[in-house]
């Protein structure tokens, strides 16, 4: 719980951080781009300005300040029109074209879109009254420079950026959850091991001892196989968490083995058809966690059914691999459960901690490199686990 709480703390203080962050941002960039607007604006009147004494010289009058600051505008598109709405002259606009005819189509579009962002200037050259717009005047017409228009898509950029660093946080926080997670469960399963070996071990000694002094009881035998049971329990229960060794092995054998443990350990009620192949499956596994994960289905499978009932076990071949599918006659799952089943800590029992499907999952998927999920279900009917092993 003190993981989990704070593991909500620091994603909600990562949300505000990048929501403040975005905000401080937007605020800023529409100053910045406010304070450009301006500076632009009082650049294209100097523009203007020396446009219209380029227009009004003499031959007698210096234009090098003038020509000087014409050729200084770079980075502001600006057309010059005359009174008629003819083009007399433009820059830093990139026209691509074909032929003339296409740069003069381009260039009136182009005129129309600075027309429409509003950012123009009238020049008289009559400059007694520059409130009158005469008849021979000259209308400019700019529009924003790149760094305006890059400053404008900025504050979008910074919140993409935030948003991609909110989403690898809480991915980084999720894999450290899970992985904190899977240490306790492993931590849990080795401990379990460890703290079997010493009365499984006492308890071998005590059937030794039992079979000297009764050679001839029968029950003496059968508590051995039980104790040999619960050794296999726990060489189970340390191998996981660790990598385990993977033999070549008959499925078949495998299986016929799990169902025969199933069938002198359940009710008579229980019946467990199988449909294997006629001649042997082989296949890398490691037999001991494989023989669980189908004993963890039958379990599930007798309790669905309350002992009574009918489980099928069916496996074929394929060219790529080996399906083996587990049906029962259950009371089924509901559709929306068919992946909440295998998570750690779901069970519908009033008894168990919700782990013998994950694990199953977990020797499936990761050990195994296969596949295990519900196939179908239907309430009432029962279910079928299916299981796909990669040869």
């Amino acid at each position: 719980m003190q993981w989990i709480d704070k593991s909500k703390q620091t994603k909600w203080v990562l949300i505000v951080v990048a929501i403040f962050i975005a905000v401080v941002s937007l605020v800023f960039s529409q100053y910045l781009v406010r304070d450009l607007e301006a500076d632009a604006r009082s650049k294209m009147e100097v523009w203007a300005d020396a446009m219209r004494s380029l227009n009004t010289a003499d031959e007698n009058t210096d234009l090098r300040l003038v020509l000087k600051v014409i050729e200084n505008n770079t980075t502001i598109p600006v057309v010059v029109l005359d009174s008629s709405g003819d083009v007399l002259a433009y820059r830093n606009i990139n026209l691509k074209f074909k032929t003339p005819e296409d740069s003069l189509i381009q260039l009136a579009h182009k005129v129309v879109k600075l027309r429409q962002s509003g950012y123009s200037i009238h020049i008289n050259y009559d400059e007694t009254d520059e409130q009158l717009l005469s008849d021979d005047y000259l209308e400019i017409l700019y529009g924003d420079s790149v760094l305006l228009r890059q400053l404008s898509i900025f504050p979008y950029i910074q919140l993409g950026v935030a948003a991609v660093f909110i989403m690898i946080m809480l991915f980084a926080l999720l894999s450290m959850k899970r992985a904190e997670q899977n240490r306790v469960w492993v931590g849990l399963t080795k401990e379990t091991a460890h703290q079997l070996g010493t009365p499984i071990s006492s308890l071998m000694a005590w059937v030794e001892m039992m079979k000297e002094s009764y050679p001839t009881d029968p029950m003496i035998d059968e508590v051995g196989k039980d104790v040999d049971r619960l050794n296999l329990i726990a060489e189970r229960f340390s191998k996981i968490g660790s990598k385990p060794e993977e033999k070549e092995e008959n499925l078949n054998e495998v299986l016929w083995h799990v169902v025969n443990y199933i069938t002198m350990r359940s009710s008579d009620k229980v019946k467990i058809l199988c449909n294997f192949p006629a001649t042997p499956v082989m296949i890398k596994l490691s037999k001991s966690l494989f023989e669980w994960v189908i004993e963890n289905l039958c379990k599930n499978a007798i309790d669905a059914m309350n002992g009574r009932g009918r489980i099928v076990i069916t496996m074929h071949e394929l060219t790529n691999m080996v399906v083996i599918e587990v049906a029962d006659t259950g009371k089924g799952i509901a559709k929306n459960r068919f992946k909440t089943v295998f998570a750690p800590g779901y069970t519908t029992k009033q008894r168990g901690w919700g782990l013998g499907l994950s694990l199953a999952r977990r020797i499936i998927e990761k050990y195994h490199r296969g596949r295990v999920f519900v196939k179908n279900s239907e309430i009432g009917k029962g279910t079928t686990f299916r299981i796909e092993l990669r040869k």
